[in-house]
Protein backbone atom coordinates (compact mmCIF):
# COMPACT_ATOMS: atom_id res chain seq x y z
CA UNK A 1 0.00 0.00 0.00
CA UNK A 2 1.34 3.39 -1.03
CA UNK A 3 1.12 6.14 1.57
CA UNK A 4 -1.03 9.05 0.44
CA UNK A 5 0.57 12.51 0.62
CA UNK A 6 -0.64 14.68 3.50
CA UNK A 7 -3.21 17.22 2.41
CA UNK A 8 -2.29 20.90 2.61
CA UNK A 9 -5.03 21.51 5.19
CA UNK A 10 -3.69 18.74 7.41
CA UNK A 11 -0.20 20.20 7.19
CA UNK A 12 -1.54 23.61 8.21
CA UNK A 13 -3.35 21.99 11.15
CA UNK A 14 -0.09 20.42 12.34
CA UNK A 15 1.78 23.70 11.94
CA UNK A 16 -0.99 25.58 13.74
CA UNK A 17 -0.87 23.10 16.62
CA UNK A 18 2.90 23.10 17.02
CA UNK A 19 3.70 26.66 15.99
CA UNK A 20 1.70 29.65 17.20
CA UNK A 21 2.27 33.39 16.87
CA UNK A 22 3.44 35.21 19.97
CA UNK A 23 3.91 38.94 20.62
CA UNK A 24 6.40 41.14 22.45
CA UNK A 25 6.15 44.71 23.72
CA UNK A 26 7.25 46.29 20.45
CA UNK A 27 4.41 44.60 18.53
CA UNK A 28 1.37 45.77 20.51
CA UNK A 29 -0.24 49.04 21.56
CA UNK A 30 -2.81 50.11 24.15
CA UNK A 31 -6.07 51.65 22.93
CA UNK A 32 -7.59 54.68 24.71
CA UNK A 33 -11.18 54.15 25.78
CA UNK A 34 -14.12 56.47 26.29
CA UNK A 35 -13.00 57.79 29.68
CA UNK A 36 -9.82 59.43 30.94
CA UNK A 37 -9.07 60.23 34.57
CA UNK A 38 -6.84 62.51 36.60
CA UNK A 39 -3.41 60.87 37.06
CA UNK A 40 -3.54 61.83 40.74
CA UNK A 41 -6.49 59.47 41.15
CA UNK A 42 -4.61 56.43 39.83
CA UNK A 43 -3.90 53.85 42.54
CA UNK A 44 -0.73 51.84 41.86
CA UNK A 45 -0.77 49.77 45.03
CA UNK A 46 -0.64 45.98 44.84
CA UNK A 47 -0.42 43.14 47.34
CA UNK A 48 2.36 40.58 46.88
CA UNK A 49 2.74 37.75 49.37
CA UNK A 50 0.67 39.55 51.96
CA UNK A 51 2.76 42.72 51.58
CA UNK A 52 1.13 45.90 50.32
CA UNK A 53 3.43 47.72 47.91
CA UNK A 54 2.77 51.35 47.03
CA UNK A 55 4.24 50.85 43.54
CA UNK A 56 4.25 47.62 41.49
CA UNK A 57 8.01 47.63 40.93
CA UNK A 58 10.61 45.05 42.00
CA UNK A 59 14.35 45.03 41.47
CA UNK A 60 15.65 41.72 40.11
CA UNK A 61 17.72 39.27 42.12
CA UNK A 62 20.89 40.10 40.21
CA UNK A 63 24.22 40.95 41.82
CA UNK A 64 24.68 44.05 39.68
CA UNK A 65 21.20 45.29 40.60
CA UNK A 66 20.25 44.35 44.16
CA UNK A 67 22.23 44.39 47.38
CA UNK A 68 21.33 45.43 50.92
CA UNK A 69 21.42 49.17 50.13
CA UNK A 70 19.20 48.85 47.05
CA UNK A 71 16.79 46.66 49.00
CA UNK A 72 16.46 49.42 51.58
CA UNK A 73 16.01 52.15 48.97
CA UNK A 74 13.38 50.16 47.07
CA UNK A 75 11.48 49.57 50.31
CA UNK A 76 11.53 53.30 51.01
CA UNK A 77 10.27 53.98 47.47
CA UNK A 78 7.29 51.67 48.01
CA UNK A 79 8.53 48.65 46.05
CA UNK A 80 11.03 45.93 46.90
CA UNK A 81 14.29 44.35 45.73
CA UNK A 82 15.28 40.69 45.81
CA UNK A 83 18.77 39.79 47.02
CA UNK A 84 20.21 36.59 45.58
CA UNK A 85 21.22 34.02 48.20
CA UNK A 86 23.49 32.36 45.65
CA UNK A 87 25.07 35.64 44.59
CA UNK A 88 28.36 37.31 45.39
CA UNK A 89 27.07 38.82 48.65
CA UNK A 90 26.35 35.35 50.01
CA UNK A 91 29.84 34.15 49.01
CA UNK A 92 32.12 37.02 50.04
CA UNK A 93 32.12 39.44 52.95
CA UNK A 94 33.18 42.16 50.52
CA UNK A 95 32.46 41.62 46.81
CA UNK A 96 33.58 45.08 45.69
CA UNK A 97 36.95 43.89 44.37
CA UNK A 98 35.27 41.24 42.20
CA UNK A 99 32.77 43.74 40.85
CA UNK A 100 35.62 46.13 40.04
CA UNK A 101 37.32 43.38 38.02
CA UNK A 102 34.08 42.64 36.14
CA UNK A 103 33.48 46.32 35.39
CA UNK A 104 37.05 46.99 34.25
CA UNK A 105 37.49 43.79 32.22
CA UNK A 106 38.61 44.66 28.69
CA UNK A 107 36.28 42.15 27.02
CA UNK A 108 33.08 40.26 27.77
CA UNK A 109 35.04 37.03 27.68
CA UNK A 110 37.40 38.28 30.37
CA UNK A 111 34.43 39.40 32.49
CA UNK A 112 32.86 35.96 32.06
CA UNK A 113 36.04 34.28 33.35
CA UNK A 114 36.10 36.54 36.40
CA UNK A 115 32.47 35.73 37.16
CA UNK A 116 32.92 32.00 36.62
CA UNK A 117 35.78 31.92 39.13
CA UNK A 118 33.90 34.12 41.62
CA UNK A 119 30.75 32.01 41.58
CA UNK A 120 32.78 28.85 42.05
CA UNK A 121 33.07 29.79 45.74
CA UNK A 122 30.21 28.26 47.76
CA UNK A 123 27.58 30.46 49.44
CA UNK A 124 28.06 30.75 53.21
CA UNK A 125 25.23 30.37 55.69
CA UNK A 126 26.53 33.07 58.02
CA UNK A 127 26.64 35.62 55.18
CA UNK A 128 23.08 34.76 54.17
CA UNK A 129 21.88 35.32 57.73
CA UNK A 130 23.82 38.59 57.88
CA UNK A 131 22.26 39.89 54.64
CA UNK A 132 18.73 39.34 55.90
CA UNK A 133 19.52 40.69 59.36
CA UNK A 134 20.99 43.91 57.94
CA UNK A 135 17.94 44.58 55.78
CA UNK A 136 15.49 43.90 58.61
CA UNK A 137 17.46 45.92 61.16
CA UNK A 138 17.09 49.04 59.00
CA UNK A 139 13.40 48.61 58.31
CA UNK A 140 13.60 47.08 54.85
CA UNK A 141 11.57 44.31 53.26
CA UNK A 142 13.86 41.27 53.24
CA UNK A 143 13.01 39.61 49.93
CA UNK A 144 15.46 36.88 48.93
CA UNK A 145 15.91 34.53 46.01
CA UNK A 146 17.48 31.14 45.34
CA UNK A 147 17.37 28.32 42.79
CA UNK A 148 15.37 25.07 43.12
CA UNK A 149 18.44 22.96 43.89
CA UNK A 150 19.22 25.06 46.97
CA UNK A 151 15.66 25.96 47.93
CA UNK A 152 15.22 23.66 50.93
CA UNK A 153 18.41 24.69 52.66
CA UNK A 154 18.09 28.38 51.89
CA UNK A 155 14.41 28.45 52.82
CA UNK A 156 15.16 27.20 56.31
CA UNK A 157 17.99 29.74 56.71
CA UNK A 158 15.84 32.59 55.40
CA UNK A 159 12.91 31.74 57.64
CA UNK A 160 15.14 31.58 60.72
CA UNK A 161 16.71 34.94 59.86
CA UNK A 162 13.31 36.61 59.46
CA UNK A 163 12.98 37.00 55.68
CA UNK A 164 9.68 38.45 54.48
CA UNK A 165 9.47 36.93 50.98
CA UNK A 166 11.20 33.88 49.50
CA UNK A 167 11.57 33.48 45.73
CA UNK A 168 12.50 30.18 44.08
CA UNK A 169 13.76 31.25 40.68
CA UNK A 170 15.20 29.35 37.75
CA UNK A 171 15.40 29.61 33.97
CA UNK A 172 12.19 27.56 33.71
CA UNK A 173 10.05 26.70 36.73
CA UNK A 174 7.73 23.75 37.28
CA UNK A 175 5.67 22.53 40.20
CA UNK A 176 8.19 19.78 40.89
CA UNK A 177 11.97 19.97 40.44
CA UNK A 178 13.54 16.53 39.92
CA UNK A 179 17.17 15.90 40.78
CA UNK A 180 19.09 12.73 41.62
CA UNK A 181 21.88 14.78 43.21
CA UNK A 182 19.84 16.31 46.01
CA UNK A 183 16.50 16.52 47.73
CA UNK A 184 13.58 16.63 45.29
CA UNK A 185 11.84 20.00 45.47
CA UNK A 186 8.07 19.77 45.73
CA UNK A 187 6.67 23.27 45.85
CA UNK A 188 3.68 22.06 47.87
CA UNK A 189 5.99 20.67 50.55
CA UNK A 190 8.07 23.86 50.57
CA UNK A 191 5.11 26.24 50.84
CA UNK A 192 3.46 24.04 53.43
CA UNK A 193 6.57 23.86 55.58
CA UNK A 194 7.45 27.56 55.68
CA UNK A 195 5.92 30.48 57.52
CA UNK A 196 6.88 32.98 54.81
CA UNK A 197 5.30 33.43 51.36
CA UNK A 198 7.03 31.52 48.56
CA UNK A 199 7.08 33.11 45.11
CA UNK A 200 8.08 31.06 42.08
CA UNK A 201 9.59 31.94 38.71
CA UNK A 202 9.98 31.77 35.88
CA UNK A 203 7.41 30.40 33.48
CA UNK A 204 5.73 31.34 30.21
CA UNK A 205 3.10 28.60 30.34
CA UNK A 206 -0.43 29.00 31.64
CA UNK A 207 -0.63 25.30 32.44
CA UNK A 208 2.59 25.37 34.45
CA UNK A 209 1.52 28.55 36.26
CA UNK A 210 -1.82 26.96 37.14
CA UNK A 211 -0.02 24.00 38.71
CA UNK A 212 2.32 26.30 40.62
CA UNK A 213 -0.67 28.15 42.04
CA UNK A 214 -2.27 24.89 43.13
CA UNK A 215 1.03 24.00 44.82
CA UNK A 216 0.80 27.12 46.98
CA UNK A 217 2.84 29.77 45.12
CA UNK A 218 2.27 33.21 46.62
CA UNK A 219 3.10 34.82 43.25
CA UNK A 220 4.35 33.61 39.86
CA UNK A 221 7.03 35.32 37.76
CA UNK A 222 6.60 35.39 33.99
CA UNK A 223 9.48 35.47 31.55
CA UNK A 224 12.12 33.15 30.13
CA UNK A 225 15.12 34.84 28.56
CA UNK A 226 13.84 38.37 27.78
CA UNK A 227 16.29 40.27 29.98
CA UNK A 228 18.95 42.45 28.40
CA UNK A 229 21.74 40.53 30.17
CA UNK A 230 20.16 37.08 29.77
CA UNK A 231 21.43 34.57 27.21
CA UNK A 232 18.85 31.81 27.74
CA UNK A 233 17.20 32.37 24.38
CA UNK A 234 20.52 32.35 22.51
CA UNK A 235 22.15 29.48 24.42
CA UNK A 236 19.13 27.21 24.99
CA UNK A 237 16.61 28.44 22.41
CA UNK A 238 13.90 28.77 25.06
CA UNK A 239 11.41 31.60 25.56
CA UNK A 240 8.11 33.22 24.61
CA UNK A 241 7.66 36.97 23.94
CA UNK A 242 6.51 38.72 27.08
CA UNK A 243 3.08 40.04 26.06
CA UNK A 244 1.84 36.62 24.96
CA UNK A 245 3.43 34.90 27.96
CA UNK A 246 1.87 37.36 30.40
CA UNK A 247 -1.57 37.07 28.80
CA UNK A 248 -1.45 33.28 29.07
CA UNK A 249 -0.32 33.18 32.69
CA UNK A 250 -2.84 35.91 33.60
CA UNK A 251 -5.62 33.75 32.14
CA UNK A 252 -4.46 30.87 34.35
CA UNK A 253 -4.44 33.19 37.38
CA UNK A 254 -8.01 34.31 36.68
CA UNK A 255 -9.19 30.74 36.20
CA UNK A 256 -7.52 29.69 39.44
CA UNK A 257 -9.10 32.62 41.31
CA UNK A 258 -12.56 31.73 40.01
CA UNK A 259 -12.18 28.10 41.06
CA UNK A 260 -10.55 28.60 44.46
CA UNK A 261 -11.25 32.16 45.55
CA UNK A 262 -7.49 32.75 45.95
CA UNK A 263 -5.89 35.43 43.80
CA UNK A 264 -2.24 34.76 42.99
CA UNK A 265 -0.42 37.85 41.63
CA UNK A 266 1.78 37.48 38.57
CA UNK A 267 4.94 39.48 37.95
CA UNK A 268 6.29 40.10 34.47
CA UNK A 269 10.05 39.71 34.76
CA UNK A 270 12.44 41.10 32.17
CA UNK A 271 12.34 42.58 28.69
CA UNK A 272 11.12 46.02 29.79
CA UNK A 273 13.13 49.19 29.36
CA UNK A 274 10.61 52.03 29.07
CA UNK A 275 7.48 53.23 30.80
CA UNK A 276 5.52 52.11 27.74
CA UNK A 277 6.83 48.55 28.09
CA UNK A 278 5.77 48.49 31.73
CA UNK A 279 2.29 49.81 30.90
CA UNK A 280 1.91 47.07 28.28
CA UNK A 281 3.02 44.41 30.78
CA UNK A 282 0.38 45.55 33.29
CA UNK A 283 -2.26 45.72 30.56
CA UNK A 284 -1.34 42.17 29.56
CA UNK A 285 -2.32 41.04 33.05
CA UNK A 286 0.72 41.57 35.27
CA UNK A 287 0.13 42.77 38.81
CA UNK A 288 3.73 44.00 39.11
CA UNK A 289 6.95 44.09 37.12
CA UNK A 290 10.50 43.02 37.92
CA UNK A 291 13.29 45.05 36.36
CA UNK A 292 16.98 44.27 36.07
CA UNK A 293 18.98 46.41 33.67
CA UNK A 294 16.83 49.57 34.08
CA UNK A 295 17.69 49.53 37.79
CA UNK A 296 21.31 48.52 37.09
CA UNK A 297 21.60 52.04 35.66
CA UNK A 298 20.96 53.55 39.10
CA UNK A 299 23.84 55.30 40.81
CA UNK A 300 23.12 53.19 43.89
CA UNK A 301 23.27 49.87 42.00
CA UNK A 302 26.31 47.75 42.93
CA UNK A 303 27.19 46.89 39.31
CA UNK A 304 28.46 50.43 38.63
CA UNK A 305 26.82 50.75 35.23
CA UNK A 306 27.09 47.10 34.20
CA UNK A 307 24.80 44.09 34.51
CA UNK A 308 25.06 40.34 34.03
CA UNK A 309 22.69 37.37 34.21
CA UNK A 310 22.14 35.24 37.29
CA UNK A 311 19.68 32.42 36.62
CA UNK A 312 21.89 29.72 35.04
CA UNK A 313 22.99 27.16 37.65
CA UNK A 314 25.46 25.43 35.35
CA UNK A 315 29.16 26.23 35.85
CA UNK A 316 29.82 25.34 32.19
CA UNK A 317 27.21 27.61 30.59
CA UNK A 318 27.22 31.41 30.65
CA UNK A 319 25.27 33.15 33.41
CA UNK A 320 24.55 35.94 30.97
CA UNK A 321 26.63 38.42 29.12
CA UNK A 322 28.05 41.52 30.77
CA UNK A 323 26.37 44.60 29.38
CA UNK A 324 26.90 48.33 29.83
CA UNK A 325 23.61 49.93 30.82
CA UNK A 326 24.50 53.47 29.80
CA UNK A 327 23.78 56.68 31.69
CA UNK A 328 23.68 56.38 35.47
CA UNK A 329 21.04 58.27 37.40
CA UNK A 330 19.73 58.28 40.96
CA UNK A 331 17.24 55.49 41.61
CA UNK A 332 14.76 58.18 42.68
CA UNK A 333 14.94 59.77 39.21
CA UNK A 334 14.54 56.45 37.40
CA UNK A 335 11.42 55.73 39.42
CA UNK A 336 9.86 59.15 39.97
CA UNK A 337 11.63 61.60 37.68
CA UNK A 338 11.94 64.25 36.59
CA UNK A 339 12.69 62.80 33.17
CA UNK A 340 15.54 64.58 31.43
CA UNK A 341 15.21 62.67 28.13
CA UNK A 342 12.42 61.47 25.84
CA UNK A 343 13.61 57.86 25.76
CA UNK A 344 11.05 56.64 28.31
CA UNK A 345 13.66 55.23 30.70
CA UNK A 346 13.16 57.81 33.46
CA UNK A 347 10.17 58.45 35.73
CA UNK A 348 8.87 54.93 35.18
CA UNK A 349 6.26 55.26 37.93
CA UNK A 350 5.00 58.53 36.49
CA UNK A 351 4.80 57.04 33.00
CA UNK A 352 2.72 54.10 34.25
CA UNK A 353 0.44 56.48 36.14
CA UNK A 354 -0.03 58.71 33.07
CA UNK A 355 -0.70 55.73 30.81
CA UNK A 356 -3.33 54.34 33.16
CA UNK A 357 -4.96 57.76 33.45
CA UNK A 358 -5.14 58.16 29.66
CA UNK A 359 -6.68 54.69 29.40
CA UNK A 360 -9.23 55.35 32.13
CA UNK A 361 -7.78 52.72 34.49
CA UNK A 362 -7.85 53.74 38.16
CA UNK A 363 -6.29 50.53 39.47
CA UNK A 364 -4.02 47.72 38.34
CA UNK A 365 -7.10 45.47 38.06
CA UNK A 366 -8.80 47.96 35.74
CA UNK A 367 -5.63 48.21 33.66
CA UNK A 368 -5.96 44.46 33.01
CA UNK A 369 -9.15 45.19 31.06
CA UNK A 370 -7.92 47.86 28.62
CA UNK A 371 -8.00 47.10 24.91
CA UNK A 372 -4.82 46.04 23.14
CA UNK A 373 -4.08 45.84 19.42
CA UNK A 374 -1.37 44.13 17.42
CA UNK A 375 0.66 47.04 16.04
CA UNK A 376 4.16 46.16 14.78
CA UNK A 377 4.72 49.70 13.49
CA UNK A 378 3.72 51.45 16.72
CA UNK A 379 7.30 52.57 17.50
CA UNK A 380 8.16 53.75 13.96
CA UNK A 381 4.95 55.04 12.37
CA UNK A 382 5.46 58.71 11.49
CA UNK A 383 8.72 58.82 13.46
CA UNK A 384 11.33 58.84 10.67
CA UNK A 385 12.64 62.32 11.53
CA UNK A 386 12.57 61.63 15.23
CA UNK A 387 14.47 58.35 14.84
CA UNK A 388 17.02 59.87 12.50
CA UNK A 389 17.61 62.92 14.67
CA UNK A 390 17.49 61.40 18.15
CA UNK A 391 20.46 62.30 20.33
Amino acid sequence: MIDQPMAAGAIQDVVGTRLRRAYGFEEVALVPGEVTIDPAEVELGVEIGGRRLAIPFMAAAMDAVSDVEVALRMTQAGGLAFVNLEGLYARYEDASAIIERVVSAATGEEAARVLAAAYDEAPRDELIRALITRIKARGGIAAVSTTPASAWHHAELAAEAGADLFLVQSQVSSARHISTSGRVLSLADLTGGLHIPVMVGNTVSGAAAYQLMHQGAAAVLVGVGPGAACTTREVLGIGVPQVSATLEVAAARDRFAQETGRYVPIVTDGGMKTGGDIAKAIASGADAVMLGSPFAAALEAPGRGTNWGMAAPSPTLPRGTRIRVGERLPLEQILFGPAATSHGTQNLVGALRQSMAALGARTIAEMHRVEMVIAPAIATEGKSWQLAGRE
